[in-house]
C-alpha cells in the first residue's frame, strides 16, 4: 500500500514540474513576444505620434532630436519597464545627454558662426603668420596672408568629455571635425622675385581641442586663465592651388609649401598651448616648459625588409618626440645592411611626460632619390621609470594609427633613458655622481672624491666611463646544428665595438650545448658609448659557419658592477649565450 502511495505522489508531483516549467516557458515567450512588438511599435513612431502621448513641451525648446537621438530615447524608454536592464540606465541616459548637449552647441555655433568668422579672422592672421615664417623654406623670400576668411559653413561638435586633473584646474576636450569652405589665400615671393598667389581649398579637419581652465579662484567667473591647445590632429587634408594657375607646375612650391602648413599646425599642437588671461595675475608658470630629458641609444636593427632589387638596404633613422624640423633627428646611414648596427645618441626635450611619445621612422636611403620607408615605431613615455634604463625592442609597422600590415618590417633595438627636472628646473641626471639614492650614485659617487669643488651637477655627455670589462662566456644551449650529423663545432668571438679590441673562446666539438667558461678582460675607454658583441660560430675545416649573435651595452654592468645572465642569439630559434660581466670602474670628467 505505501509504495502505491508513493508511486502516486512521485508521478504527480513529476507531472506537476513539468507542467509548471511548461507554464513558465509559455510566460515568458508571451513576455518577449509582447516586448518585441512594443519595441517595433516604438520603431515606428514618429514625431507627431510621440507629441500624441506627451505634452506640448515635455522637454526644452532647444532640444531637436536627430533620427539616431530618437532611436536612443525611444529605446531608453522601453527598457525602463525591464528591471534586469536597469544597469544600462545610466549609460543610456548619459549617451541621450550628450547628443542632445552637442546638437544645442552645434545648433548655436552655427547661429554665431558669421561673427565668430570675421572676429576669428584677423586673430588667426596675427598668430599664424609668425609660425609660417618660421618654418618657411628657404625657396620663399616671404610668406603673408592676403585673404582669410573660415567661409560659410561651421565646424561641428562631436564629442566632449572632462578628463582628471589637478585640484586647481578643469580640463575639457572638444572633438571637432569641420570640412569647411573657407577663402584663404597665400602671398608668396619666391628667391627670383615671383610673386604667387596661392588658395588653401578642400580643407578636412578632425581633431581634439584642450581646454585648461585654471587657477580656480573665488572670484567670478570663478578661473584665472584659459589655456587652449589642439590635443590630438586626427586628419588634416586640404589642396594648393595657384591662382589661375597649377601649382604643381612650380618644381618644389608645393611641397615645401605643405610642409611649412603641416609644422605651423605642428607647433599648435599640445604640450604647445596658448594662454588668455582672464583676470589679472602672473600665469607665467603656465607656459610650456621643460620638465625633462630623454636619453636613446640607436643601438642595432634586425631583419629589416630589403628596399633595393640589387643588393640589400641602406637604412637610416629619424627619431622624435615632436615631428618639427628642427626636432627630428637622424642617425647615419648604413649601407647594404639589413641588420645594421648604429651605436649612436639622441638627446631630446620633454614638455610633457604623461601624453609624449619617442617616434621613430625607418628609411632606406636612395641617395639622390627620395628615401623609401621601411616602418616606423612609438614608445609612450609613460612606459618608462624615471632614473631608470630601459632596454627595448621596437616592431616596425607601416602605420602607427591603423596597423592592419601584417608584414614583418625588422625591429630596432634601443636604450633609453628619461630623468626629470626637479623643483629648481635642474636635471636629476643619474649620471650626476651628487644624484642620491639611485643604484647611477654608486657607480659613479667616486667621480669627484678627489675634488669637492667639481660637484656642481655635471651632464651625463660630460662623463666619460672608464673601466674595465670582464666577460666570462660561461654556456651556450639550444644552438643549431649545422655539421651533416646534427651536430656543431661552436665558438664564440668577442668584439668591442669602438675601440675594435676581439677575443674568442676555444672550439667545442660535437655539440649544440657547449660549455666553455673563459674569461677575457678589455680596456673600455668610454663605457657609454661603447657596445659588446658576441659572434657564435660554426668551426669548419676550411672556415666558419655563423650561427648567430648577441649585441649589448654596458650600461647595465656599469650600473650593477657585476651580473650574471641568459641572453637570446639573434638568428637562431631558441639559442642563449651564458655569461657573467664585472665591471671595475674609472671615472673621470672632462674639463
Amino acid at each position: 500500500m505505501g509504495f502505491f502511495v508513493g508511486y502516486v505522489l512521485g508521478f504527480a508531483l513529476g507531472m506537476g514540474l513539468i507542467v509548471g516549467f511548461a507554464r513558465f516557458q509559455n510566460i515568458r515567450s508571451k513576455h518577449r513576444t509582447d516586448l518585441a512588438q512594443v519595441i517595433a511599435a516604438f520603431a515606428r513612431m514618429t514625431l507627431q505620434d510621440l507629441r500624441k502621448l506627451f505634452p506640448d513641451q515635455p522637454y526644452p525648446a532647444w532640444v531637436v532630436f536627430s533620427e539616431k537621438q530618437k532611436f536612443s530615447f525611444f529605446f531608453f524608454i522601453t527598457i525602463i519597464y525591464i528591471p534586469s536592464k536597469l544597469k544600462y540606465l545610466t549609460r543610456l541616459l548619459s549617451s541621450v545627454l550628450m547628443l542632445l548637449q552637442l546638437t544645442w552647441l552645434n545648433h548655436h555655433l552655427d547661429k554665431i558662426w558669421p561673427y565668430v568668422d570675421q572676429a576669428a579672422s584677423d586673430i588667426i592672421r596675427n598668430a599664424v603668420e609668425p609660425i609660417l615664417e618660421q618654418y618657411r623654406s628657404s625657396i620663399m623670400s616671404s610668406l603673408k596672408f592676403s585673404k582669410l576668411t573660415l567661409g560659410t559653413v561651421a565646424p561641428q561638435f562631436t564629442g566632449v568629455s572632462i578628463i582628471e586633473g589637478d585640484s586647481d584646474e578643469i580640463i575639457m576636450e572638444l572633438e571637432l571635425q569641420w570640412d569647411g569652405n573657407p577663402n584663404i589665400v597665400l602671398d608668396i615671393k619666391t628667391r627670383v622675385g615671383v610673386p604667387l598667389p596661392i588658395q588653401v581649398k578642400n580643407i578636412g579637419f578632425t581633431g581634439v581641442f584642450r581646454l585648461i581652465f585654471k587657477p580656480l579662484v573665488d572670484e567670478f567667473p570663478c578661473f584665472g586663465a584659459i589655456c587652449y591647445s589642439l590635443r590630438q590632429k586626427k586628419s588634416l587634408d586640404f589642396t594648393l592651388k595657384v591662382v589661375g594657375g597649377d601649382v604643381s607646375s612650380i618644381p618644389g612650391i608645393s611641397d615645401a609649401l605643405e610642409e611649412t602648413i603641416r609644422n605651423a599646425v605642428e607647433d599648435f599642437t599640445w604640450p604647445v598651448r596658448q594662454i588668455i588671461p582672464i583676470l589679472p595675475g602672473d600665469y607665467s608658470y603656465l607656459e610650456l616648459k621643460p620638465v625633462g630629458t630623454l636619453e636613446v641609444k640607436l643601438i642595432e636593427a634586425k631583419a629589416l625588409t630589403n628596399k633595393d632589387i640589387i643588393g640589400k638596404s641602406d637604412p637610416f633613422v629619424e627619431l622624435f618626440i615632436r615631428p618639427l624640423r628642427h626636432r627630428i633627428q637622424t642617425s647615419k646611414t648604413i649601407n647594404n645592411q639589413t641588420n645594421p648596427i648604429w651605436n649612436e645618441h639622441f638627446e631630446f626635450v620633454v614638455e610633457d611626460f604623461s601624453t609624449q611619445h619617442l617616434t621613430i621612422r625607418v628609411y632606406d636611403n636612395e641617395g639622390i632619390q627620395t628615401s623609401e620607408f621601411i616602418g616606423c615605431a612609438q614608445l609612450p613615455l609613460t612606459e618608462l621609470e624615471p632614473g631608470k634604463v630601459k632596454d627595448v625592442w621596437l616592431k616596425l609597422v607601416k602605420d602607427l594609427d591603423i596597423q592592419r600590415d601584417q608584414k614583418k618590417r625588422g625591429q630596432v633595438h634601443l636604450e633609453i633613458l628619461y630623468y626629470p627636472l626637479n623643483g629648481e628646473s635642474e636635471l636629476y641626471n643619474p649620471f650626476d655622481p651628487d644624484f642620491r639614492l639611485t643604484l647611477v650614485e654608486k657607480a659613479f659617487k667616486h667621480a669627484n672624491d678627489t675634488d669637492p669643488s667639481k660637484s656642481a651637477s655635471p651632464m651625463k655627455r660630460d662623463v666619460i666611463i672608464r673601466g674595465v670589462l670582464s666577460v666570462t662566456v660561461i654556456s651556450a644551449e639550444n644552438l643549431p646544428a649545422t655539421d651533416l650529423f646534427g651536430k656543431s663545432d661552436p665558438f664564440v668571438e668577442l668584439t668591442m665595438k669602438k675601440s675594435d679590441q676581439k677575443n674568442k673562446t676555444r672550439v667545442v666539438t660535437d655539440t649544440l650545448n657547449p660549455e666553455w667558461n673563459q674569461t677575457f678582460e678589455f680596456v673600455v675607454e668610454d663605457g657609454l658609448h661603447e657596445l659588446l658583441i658576441l659572434e657564435v660560430y660554426d668551426h669548419d675545416t676550411f672556415g666558419k659557419e655563423k650561427m648567430g649573435r648577441c649585441i649589448m651595452t654596458l650600461t647595465r654592468a656599469i650600473l650593477e658592477q657585476e651580473f650574471r645572465d641568459s641572453f637570446p642569439i639573434d638568428g637562431t630559434e631558441s639559442g642563449r649565450l651564458n655569461l657573467r660581466l664585472k665591471w671595475t670602474p674609472q671615472t673621470i670628467i672632462r674639463d
